[in-house]
């Protein structure tokens, strides 16, 4: 039987951030320390490295296409390798949900994907990026394991359920009504859910992401008191191909804003609705003239009819 090992994927963020006193666990530089010098923080876990590769450096809040499509061809040419028992990878806070759906919708990998990041610099008195390095690649070598993870301050979280919802603190996200899947404790992983329901990676997508030139341009408007169409009507006449709206409540939407969405999809633009409330879903009738996007978030949303359009 083959030894098992990992590849850590680095694209940045405050796990590699800098500051310039160690007690400054705000004003620091995000993206600035290699993913050699991350696992050289991490005793006892170089051994576990098959391979290590630095994708990007960026700071999450400004991710783009490109680094996700970049991160999408190199998991799947890791995955392929039989050493290869999962993968970590290395990321921001502010947008690793989006990064988190977009993997697990063009990949729906069979070994597990595991997002892991840091809420404090790694110059930090106490970071917490090495622990977090540490309790992702306990999840990635995790017989069983499965499809995109996110693992920080010892939680795993799904892909589809992830989202950060604290601004500062360490445990930074949730999985809402859902709830985490596991939870890392010294090591070793107790499962409190299944893992999702796996689905066949869809080559097709993944070969049509790719390749295309540019992503499909999808934006997000937020319904709120006092909204107009305004930018809706801008979007359109720039060209647009979707629009998600953060609608209020139940996927409800600003009668004036939703005059200019119908409109949007009269000519041809893909609309759809998703709540801007933390938790719940879209519960619909059937009967609704805008389309929801039930149980995802606006920003997950977005990537759903970004790959619709794509197919």
């Amino acid at each position: 039987m083959i030894p098992q090992k990992i590849v850590v994927l680095a694209t940045g963020g405050t796990i590699a951030g800098r500051a310039a006193r160690q007690h400054d666990n705000i004003g620091y530089t995000a993206a600035q320390v290699g993913v050699e010098d991350l696992l050289d923080a991490v005793p006892g876990l170089k051994p576990r490295v098959f391979a290590a590769e630095q994708v990007a450096q960026v700071d999450s809040k400004d991710m783009g296409h490109d680094v996700w499509r970049d991160l999408a061809r190199g998991c799947s040419r890791w995955l392929a390798h039989d050493e290869v028992a999962g993968i970590v990878v290395t990321h921001g806070t502010d947008t690793l949900e989006e990064t988190a759906y977009f993997l697990q919708a063009v990949l729906a990998p069979r070994k597990p994907v595991v997002l892991t990041c840091a809420m404090r610099p790694a110059t930090a008195i106490a970071p917490d990026g090495p622990q977090n390095m540490l309790d992702a690649a306990a999840v990635a070598m995790t017989h069983g394991a499965s499809g995109v993870l996110v693992v920080c301050a010892g939680t795993v979280h799904g892909a589809r359920d992830v989202a950060k919802r604290h601004t500062y603190r360490l445990d930074a996200f949730s999985s809402g009504d859902a709830g985490p899947l596991a939870y890392v404790e010294e090591g070793l992983l107790r499962q409190v859910r299944p893992w999702a329901a796996h689905a066949d990676a869809n080559a097709d997508l993944l070969a049509r992401v790719l390749a295309a030139a540019e992503l499909p341009r999808v934006e997000i408007v937020m319904s709120h008191a006092g909204a107009s169409g305004a930018v809706v009507e801008a979007l359109v006449a720039q060209g647009v191909d979707g629009i998600v709206v953060a609608a209020t409540g139940n996927g409800t939407v600003h009668r004036d804003l939703e005059a200019a969405l119908l409109n949007a999809q009269t000519a041809g633009v893909k609309i759809l609705r998703a709540t801007r409330c933390a938790e719940g879903v879209v519960v619909g009738n059937g009967k609704e003239a805008l389309p929801a996007a039930i149980d995802l978030s606006p920003v997950k949303a977005r990537i759903a009819l970004m790959l619709e359009l794509l197919r």
